[in-house]
């Protein structure tokens, strides 16, 4: 049986590039350089990378990056439009908790929920670590963004999401959020790439700092910085507080 994260994929590529959270690649690509220091020689994977926005993107720019997604619609889309900008890029379609790598990428980036922390167990969330663990060389660097477990303990993410600014407005409704386990459930409706309506049980998990250090550690990364995330922008300047809907992870072997 499909996951929700797999149905709401399918025929998506078109919307998932028109949704808000897509919208901030440029200043999360300039970020991304900065904190790589502009190293093209580093080999990157790029977890989750959906359509290939900023596989694309830093491929422009000259660096080496394989993307690697569960969705071969969203890979489809990524295909497309690396072929219209003349770019020769390894998409793969890969399971991150499952991952073939091992020793082979200076720099894993994930983000924007990426492969994590859309999986249903805490266990599986576990797995993508220890695998992106696994495929970097040593001393190599992941840079990733998940959602703040602060957030929805002073905050509804309900209204979080009715008030974002989104063209195609995914409907969110009847979000409960368990304090138990840090998971937000809830329905979603969204509308494909061909017009049809899919209906989707939801099941989101948030994690606090203190636990993303503990699962980093034990996977095998030596130090882990924890600051808040913007749209467009992944800055150590930012300080995380309890209004950052998502927190920004770099963390080096």
């Amino acid at each position: 049986m499909k996951q929700w994260y797999e149905t709401m994929y399918e025929n998506y590529g078109i919307k998932y590039d028109s949704e808000v959270f897509t919208q901030g690649t440029q200043g999360e690509c300039n970020s991304i350089e900065q904190e790589i220091n502009y190293d093209k020689s580093l080999k990157i994977i790029d977890i989750g990378c959906g359509t290939g926005r900023h596989t694309i993107e830093l491929s422009k720019r000259g660096y080496k990056v394989t993307g690697i997604d569960l969705s071969e619609s969203l890979l489809s889309r990524a295909k497309e439009k690396a072929a219209s900008a003349d770019l020769k890029i390894d998409f793969r379609k890969c399971d991150a908790r499952t991952l073939p790598f091992i020793n082979e990428f200076d720099v894993a980036i994930m983000l924007c929920g990426g492969a994590f922390p859309l999986m249903e167990t805490d266990e599986m969330n576990y797995e993508i670590l220890k695998n992106i663990s696994r495929a970097l060389k040593e001393h190599g660097k992941l840079i990733m963004t998940t959602m703040n477990g602060f957030f929805p303990l002073l905050h509804s993410v309900k209204d979080f999401h009715s008030d974002a600014d989104d063209k195609e407005k995914t409907a969110y409704e009847g979000g409960v959020f368990d304090f138990m386990t840090f998971r937000d459930r809830s329905t979603i409706t969204v509308v494909d790439d061909f017009g049809n309506k899919k209906e989707l049980e939801c099941n989101e998990r948030y994690y606090i700092p203190s636990e993303m250090t503990w699962l980093l550690k034990s996977v095998g990364f030596k130090t882990i910085d924890i600051y808040g995330a913007k749209l467009g922008s992944l800055s150590r300047g930012d300080k995380l507080n309890t209004d950052d809907f998502q927190m920004l992870i770099i963390a080096e072997k």
